[in-house]
């Protein structure tokens, strides 16, 4: 039995695992890959502070060593509910059942992508998943946002901030997101839009991207653009299957918090990107981690 269990060993969870085990509290950590979660596909972090450059994977690492200097238990193992019996929660995987008093739910999400040639292979070499993240590789240079909805436009306008000229590439003839954010992009002089665009592949030369090849919807004809970087926004995915029966989440799978990181469960929280949230990103998953750390501990004073 411990007093806490974190699912998922990102920036968040190992936080929240190093604030509640510097509580006295008990801990483990259940993941089902190596610690870091998406930071391990993050080539260059420049925003977290601290750091002017550092690699994701080695930020990732230096969160790890803060974990294990906390003395807490790490379990690999693949979530696949969560059983709540009141005072006691059982985390059940694929191999085992762990009972805790308290869960912290840490899973983050994950982009859609596209599943087109040359999206994965040119991850991080182009290929972006956010332009907060990434945007300033790219200062004067021009790039393409795939996607239509509100994500997709308003990280344009962001990109259009820094970049020479941004294209935006959308598979209907008009945008998804809302008006106002619309009416920003259409007057911004340095974005343009390509319509009806299926986007077939992404192409480059080994070492960077350096086009996107789109069907012309209407024509069948196959066009392409040149271009410095790609920056999907095609939707998101909540890591949320497992939790589904409790009742936490929203209609589209997001879990639902109070500002202490609490549940519509009693000693169930959600953290980072697995959160119902408007940033995601190492910053505020940390800033979840800590709160959720000390909520924990709270609650468990008072039962």
């Amino acid at each position: 039995m411990k007093d806490v269990i974190v699912i998922g060993s990102g920036p968040g969870g190992m936080t929240a695992a190093m604030y509640a085990a510097r509580a006295s509290l008990s801990v483990a950590i259940i993941e089902q890959g190596i610690p870091g979660g998406q930071m391990n596909n993050t080539e260059i972090v420049e925003n977290y502070p601290g750091y002017v450059s550092i690699l994701g994977s080695e930020l990732g690492q230096k969160m790890f060593d803060n974990v294990k200097a906390e003395k807490v238990e790490n379990i690999y193992g693949i979530v696949t509910g969560i059983e709540d019996k009141g005072d006691v929660k059982v985390v059940k995987t694929t191999d085992n059942e762990y009972e805790a008093r308290t869960v912290i739910i840490a899973t983050g999400c994950l982009h859609r992508t596209l599943n087109v040639p040359g999206e994965e292979s040119y991850s991080g070499r182009g290929v972006s998943y956010c332009a907060v993240c990434d945007g300033s590789f790219f200062r004067n240079k021009d790039v393409v946002v795939i996607g239509g909805g509100d994500s997709a436009v308003e990280e344009g306008i962001y990109l259009a901030g820094l970049a020479s000229h941004v294209t935006i590439v959308h598979r209907r003839d008009q945008l998804r997101a809302i008006p106002t954010l619309q009416k920003r992009a259409f007057d911004n002089e340095k974005i343009s839009f390509v319509w009806n665009a299926q986007t077939e592949r992404i192409e480059g030369d080994d070492t960077k991207v350096t086009n996107v090849v789109y069907r012309d919807k209407e024509t069948g004809e196959e066009k392409s653009i040149q271009t410095d970087g790609v920056f999907i926004y095609v939707g998101l995915a909540p890591n949320t299957e497992p939790f589904a029966n409790l009742g936490i989440t929203d209609e589209r799978g997001w879990i639902e918090t109070k500002d202490d990181m609490s549940t519509a469960v009693p000693g169930i929280y959600a953290i980072g990107d697995v959160r119902q949230k408007q940033l995601r990103q190492i910053t505020t998953a940390v800033g979840d981690g800590a709160i959720a750390g000390q909520s924990v501990f709270k609650y468990l004073q008072l039962q």
